[in-house]
């Protein structure tokens, strides 16, 4: 069979799969189950920056001290729980684990991140889950945002880390080049935003998960395609994916990994087993001796039009469309 074998943040990964944050990372029994089906790595659950703020809060309510120290034993509190559930994964599971961030500031992350180091987190993926909402907020000033934190946490961390983003950035390539050079090792395209809906039985604002699809896929799709041989970090491709078809889609396109979650939460851990056997059966039937001698072939550099993923391209599918059927005119 070819070679599944490939590298991301430094790491050296048995296959381009990885299991993105979830619950599934939390319990190390079932993240055993995930990395015995065959998966590259796993990244833990997100330790959220919300939580330990909600604490504070909480604190207040009971007119409990909030003073500085307080603030930090509880920040502290937090992490040492996250660092207990990072120890026992190491312990349990025999493949690469990366730890997982999610916040909007640099205030005690600092610290919180030079501990994952110390606990044995291979790498880090600082998951920046913020909408920009304020009238009153540039573009400027959100990017500045991500770069103040990035060159931060570059300062104090000896291991690789990975910026995930949402797609919603004006200059997507020029943004990620300046993250770069600040010190990201690589980048996870894309966040996801739940979106709220309104439940008119109710009447009521409500939030829920909506199950992700294989057309979700072609986001990241189109963007690692065009970024793939202008930025030099590592990219991995993170929503939608449910079959085989999927990661060699992405794989095509250019992503060093691929990140897997909503489809193994709904079908269990055996699915994993059964898209790395999809795709070491296709780059065996297409002539393929490994994963590296895919990737990027589909890339914006690498096809003969480029042109294909800008804007000629949203002008085609125009074009090209045809109405269904006429019963309806």
């Amino acid at each position: 069979m070819p070679s599944l074998a490939t590298q991301y943040l430094g790491l050296k990964l048995a296959n381009p799969l990885i299991l993105g944050a979830s619950p599934l990372g939390h319990e190390p029994l079932l993240a055993q189950r995930v990395a015995d089906a065959g998966i590259g790595a796993i990244v833990m659950h997100s330790l959220f920056e919300e939580d330990l703020l909600e604490d504070v809060t909480q604190r207040q309510l009971l007119g409990l001290p909030t003073d500085p120290d307080s603030q930090r034993a509880l920040f502290r509190g937090s992490l040492d729980r996250y660092l207990k559930q990072l120890e026992k994964l190491k312990k349990s599971v025999g493949v690469p684990v990366i730890a997982s961030l999610n916040g909007v500031s640099a205030s005690g992350w600092m610290e919180q991140a030079k501990a994952l180091v110390d606990a044995g987190a291979d790498a880090l993926e600082l998951n920046v889950y913020y909408l920009a909402a304020s009238p009153a907020e540039s573009s400027t000033a959100v990017e500045a945002r991500y770069i103040e934190l990035v060159r931060q946490l570059r300062a104090t961390l000896r291991i690789p880390f990975a910026v995930k983003l949402s797609s919603q950035f004006t200059a997507l390539p020029h943004f990620l080049r300046r993250l770069e050079a600040e010190g990201a090792s690589g980048f996870v395209l894309f966040n996801r935003f739940y979106q709220p809906d309104i439940d008119l039985n109710g009447v009521r604002l409500i939030h829920r998960p909506i199950r992700s699809r294989s057309e979700d896929v072609l986001m990241a799709l189109h963007w690692i395609a065009m970024l793939r041989g202008r930025i030099n970090g590592g990219l991995s491709a993170s929503g939608g994916v449910q079959h085989a078809d999927d990661v060699l889609k992405l794989l095509l396109a250019g992503a060093d990994t691929v990140q897997i979650v909503g489809a193994v939460l709904n079908e269990g851990p055996g699915l994993v087993s059964d898209i790395l056997a999809g795709v070491g059966e296709w780059l065996d039937a297409h002539g393929y001796d490994s994963v590296a001698d895919l990737r990027g072939r589909f890339s914006e550099n690498r096809i003969s039009d480029p042109g294909a993923y800008e804007r000629i391209h949203y002008r085609g599918v125009l074009d090209n469309w045809r109405a269904p059927g006429e019963a309806w005119r």
